[in-house]
């Protein structure tokens, strides 16, 4: 059984910065991408970003050049550094992971809460 628990959010002024942490456990093929996805009130939860085993990166339009995804592999986790953070970017963060093992099987985390607020 996969578990994934985030870590990280709080409360940060405009401009500010946070790092989200997410800690994976259980049976994680070496295929798959992880990444982060985030719902605003009101809103449908939306891709943020994401990186797969190939090394290769993904980000939405509305953080590329703000927020940067890291993994480290030897310890099954997966960063979210975020920059130069809006009101906009405020939400519940959630992190995801796709494995492949014979088909694709999707995890999430229960979230963290970002609030960007003066």
């Amino acid at each position: 059984q996969v578990q994934l628990v985030e870590s990280g959010g709080g409360l940060v002024q405009p401009g500010g910065s946070l790092r989200l942490s997410c800690a994976g456990s259980g049976s994680i093929s070496s295929t798959h991408v992880m990444g982060w996805y985030r719902q605003a009130p009101g809103k449908q939860r939306e891709f943020v970003a994401a990186w797969n085993t190939a090394g290769s990166t993904n980000y939405d339009a509305s953080v590329k050049g703000r927020f940067t995804i890291s993994r480290d592999n030897a310890k099954n986790m997966v960063y979210l550094q975020m920059n130069s953070l809006k009101p906009e970017d405020t939400a519940v963060y959630y992190c995801n992971l796709n494995v492949f093992s014979g088909s694709w099987l999707e995890y999430w985390g229960r979230g963290t809460q970002v609030t960007v607020s003066s």
